[in-house]
């Protein structure tokens, strides 16, 4: 998996993820490699990590300003997206609850096949943005909007 990291302005707010990415490799992702219903890290080595440098929404709810694991649980129609205040951890264990900030649950959009996972930001305009998560054929939108 090699390192990566994707960074936008949003207004004046810095976004920055960073992330390894694995390879499909022609075998089944979600439901397969990655079991529905268990808390998995969208990445490998390192923690899926993202910061920002003020408090945002992220699809309406309220989040400090700071530095945050990611991580999913996957299901076939709805992923739950949890942002940890365990930023610098590795891919594995799940750091637990008890350091979650933020759990949202986020409908899944189909897209075309991505080989690699990958994070990026389709849409940006004026103080909103979409940060988007796509591995396969299976993407997971997150709407960003700063003050």
């Amino acid at each position: 998996s090699q390192a990566a990291a994707v960074a936008q302005r949003i207004a004046h707010t810095e976004v920055i993820v960073t992330y390894s990415r694995p390879v499909a490799r022609g075998r089944d992702l979600f439901g397969a490699l990655v079991p529905y219903d268990q808390v998995w890290n969208p990445g490998a080595d390192q923690a899926t990590a993202i910061a920002f440098n003020r408090a945002l929404l992220i699809n309406g709810h309220a989040i400090p300003a700071g530095k945050y694991s990611i991580w999913v649980i996957p299901r076939i129609d709805a992923w739950t997206v949890i942002f940890s205040a365990a930023a610098d951890v590795y891919h594995t264990p799940y750091p637990g609850e008890g350091r979650d900030v933020l759990r949202i649950d986020v409908p899944v959009e189909s897209g075309p096949h991505a080989e690699v996972l990958a994070f990026d930001f389709p849409v940006v305009e004026g103080k909103a943005a979409v940060l988007r998560l796509h591995w396969g054929t299976v993407a997971i939108p997150l709407s960003i909007q700063v003050s």
